[in-house]
């Protein structure tokens, strides 16, 4: 582990750099801290999400994604580190089938809502596609761990199925999309 902070600030980002684990520094808005910011902001999300105090198989989930976040934030941050592996993709795999194991089938397209904890879920779940996509373009310009970006697809998944299975546990129904234009009129 690198040095402990002391001190937040440094003034070393004054300049429009930023520093990275391996102690090089970048330019603030460079691919790789645009795919590390947004990886950021997914855990960020997903703290949001646990203090709606959901289910203990939810929430416990949830915080050991958080950690495996973590550890995709540090491979970003230290070029050629690897922390996360294929057991992990396979492990939300698991998690994925399970929770949707109960769900019924989808036959429309579904809005984000019905509960806040949903909602948030589906939130994170979008932030999640920005981290994968910001980890693909970085993966274009530099070697990183493809089972990361793995790791990212396969979670966007997961919050999905997970946004179904927590309205499902408040006993909220999905809120499905209604499609062209004469289905409501009443609505704008």
């Amino acid at each position: 582990m690198g040095k402990r902070l002391t001190r937040i600030y440094t003034r070393t980002g004054d300049d429009g750099t930023t520093g990275l684990g391996d102690g090089s520094r970048t330019a603030k808005d460079d691919s790789r801290i645009e795919a590390i910011g947004s990886v950021d902001e997914l855990n960020c999300v997903l703290g949001v999400l646990l203090c709606e105090e959901p289910s203990d198989t939810v929430r416990e989930c949830l915080i050991g994604i958080q950690h495996r976040l973590f550890d995709i934030g540090g491979e970003l941050s230290i070029p050629g580190h690897r922390m996360v592996a294929d057991s992990h993709v396979h492990k939300l795999e698991q998690i994925l089938d399970e929770l949707n194991a109960g769900l019924p089938p989808l036959e429309d397209f579904i809005l984000p809502g019905g509960t806040r904890a949903a909602a948030l879920c589906h939130q994170a779940r979008a932030v999640c596609r920005r981290a994968e996509r910001r980890a693909y373009t970085l993966g274009k310009e530099s070697e990183i761990n493809a089972a990361s970006t793995r790791y990212l697809n396969r979670l966007s998944d997961l919050l999905f199925v997970m946004s179904r299975y927590l309205n499902r546990q408040a006993g909220k129904p999905d809120v499905l999309w209604e499609q062209g234009e004469n289905k409501n009129t009443q609505r704008p």
